[in-house]
């Protein structure tokens, strides 16, 4: 009777693990930020990366497989009043291959593209005068 508890209980083990790691990346990570995901980049980018920018908001990093491209947003945690907004993305070793969007929004600073497969990218996101910066993304 043992034997079968604890195969049954490898077997929900694994099937739970396959599920986790079979939800795109998009589906993993909202709930998990201060402000969540909000679309802006478009069909077919992925989620990969998201920093708080302390509890104002968060920057996206996503991904376009087909494209080759990296979109980053901005966006805030709670609505109101225009603040200072930015959404920087750049390629870590061409800095002049960069996109910035950046005034005074009441909901994100956004979409910002850039070509990056086979290339590295840094991100940057602010909200009044809180900012974070990552990089470590290669496409």
């Amino acid at each position: 009777m043992h034997r079968v508890a604890a195969v049954t209980a490898i077997a929900a083990a694994t099937a739970a693990a396959a599920a986790a790691f079979a939800a795109p990346a998009s589906a993993a990570v909202q709930g998990a930020y201060e402000a969540e995901y909000n679309g802006a980049c478009g069909s077919g980018y992925s989620v990969l990366y998201g920093y708080d920018i302390g509890e104002l908001g968060t920057v996206y990093l996503t991904w376009n497989e087909r494209t080759g491209e990296n979109c980053a947003v901005t966006v805030r945690a709670r609505k109101g009043a225009p603040v200072y907004m930015q959404a920087k993305v750049f390629q870590t070793d061409h800095t002049l291959v960069s996109a910035s969007d950046s005034g005074a929004y009441t909901t994100y600073a956004g979409p910002v593209y850039i070509p990056a497969r086979g290339e590295c990218v840094t991100v940057r996101g602010q909200i009044a005068d809180e900012y974070v910066s990552f990089s470590g993304f290669c496409g």
